[in-house]
């Protein structure tokens, strides 16, 4: 979709034509000429390698602001505005989120034929994590507790946020599989609205599938899920999504990147997510090489501690959610590779790679004892 050199991160650890034509600099100047107080338009700065999107850095008169593009259908206005609804409370909370700019006309969330597009102030401190991918293990344990103790502060301000769910599945974290009694009859029942991912689960045993998924899942977890406090959650949080107040091994979290996988879910949700993104080398796990970092995730834990409340009970229930907390969003990509971008390799690594196979190794070793440490750590 473009001759440009540009390259976006892979779903093995490699470099890969986008998907997505990148921003072009007369494109972000249409855009932009609806921000009449950014002044002029100097040009794109920097690239995002980030796959399911295209964004990056553009200079203008006033400073560098963060410009984002969606396909709508994969983001209308309205369904990007749930979102920015979001960004807006954590910001008047008192989160460290850069603050998503209203054009001329207030609109945040800009339609311009096939596209909907963003823009975000540039966030304060440094990117230390840029070119990371997400399922890349962080070995810095301070820097993990300090994602720790930002996620805490994130969760604090999100409190009070009451918004229902998000009105798509494609690519965000939702967690209605993981809280349902029977998640086959679940996905059974969204299937009419979800025609992508129903025409790829016919060529597959779903049925069958998803059921050796969730043998992974204890009796007691759905139960004691639905006795968590619903709260919007980041869903995505590795390291590459913050910002950070120096270069050093000391840095704090200086600013949250990336909302755009938030939805209802629980503290507990977004503690395992992290978990999965930050302790764990996933980007190898299609050649059997995949290694656990437990004081990775207990340094995650205990810097969470440090600025909002854990108790025992749910560290044994996040270490129980772990091996099926990424099932929902695993299908969200499923029903994107195979019915948005058309890919049968993405889908299928998305589907036997990521569904399948994270929760499978959870059965061997190196997962084994990374839910032994959770639970002793509680």
């Amino acid at each position: 979709m473009t001759h440009s050199h540009h390259r976006v991160h892979g779903l093995a650890a490699d470099q890969v034509v986008p998907d997505w034509p990148p921003l072009l600099d007369n494109e972000v100047g249409r855009l932009l000429a609806g921000y009449p107080a950014l002044g002029a338009v100097e040009g794109i700065v920097w690239h995002s390698p980030r796959p399911l999107s295209a964004a990056g850095l553009v200079q203008t008169a006033s400073g560098d602001v963060f410009v984002k593009r969606h396909h709508q259908r994969i983001r209308t206005p309205s369904s990007l505005g749930e979102e920015h609804r979001f960004i807006e409370h954590l910001h008047r909370a008192g989160a460290a989120v850069p603050r998503v700019l209203g054009n001329a006309a207030g609109e945040t969330a800009i339609a311009l034929g096939e596209w909907t597009y963003e823009v975000h102030e540039q966030a304060v401190g440094v990117d230390l994590y840029r070119d990371s991918e997400s399922w890349s293990p962080l070995h810095n344990l301070t820097h993990a507790r300090a994602a720790g103790a930002a996620l805490g502060l994130l969760h604090r301000a999100a409190a009070g946020y009451a918004a229902g769910q998000r009105s798509t599945h494609l690519l965000v974290a939702r967690n209605e599989l993981i809280a349902a009694s029977d998640p086959v009859a679940a996905l059974t029942g969204q299937l009419p609205q979800r025609p992508g991912l129903a025409d790829y689960l016919r060529s597959r045993d779903w049925q069958r599938e998803l059921r050796a998924v969730f043998e992974h899942r204890p009796a007691s977890l759905v139960a004691r899920l639905r006795r968590e406090t619903t709260l919007w959650t980041h869903n995505d949080w590795h390291v590459s999504n913050l910002y950070w107040d120096t270069h050093g091994a000391q840095a704090t979290v200086s600013a949250v990147l990336d909302l755009g996988l938030a939805s209802p879910t629980w503290a507990v949700f977004d503690l395992a997510t992290a978990i999965e993104r930050n302790a764990i080398a996933w980007l190898t796990l299609e050649q059997g090489q995949a290694l656990a970092y437990p004081q990775t995730a207990l340094a995650l834990l205990s810097g969470y501690r440090e600025t909002a409340p854990l108790s025992a009970a749910q560290v044994h229930l996040i270490a129980d959610l772990l091996p099926v907390v990424h099932v929902d969003f695993a299908l969200s990509e499923v029903e994107y590779f195979h019915a948005i971008t058309g890919s049968p390799a993405n889908t299928a690594v998305a589907y036997d790679i990521f569904l399948c196979g994270h929760t499978h190794w959870f059965s061997g070793p190196q997962g084994h004892a990374l839910l032994e440490a959770l639970h002793d750590s509680a």
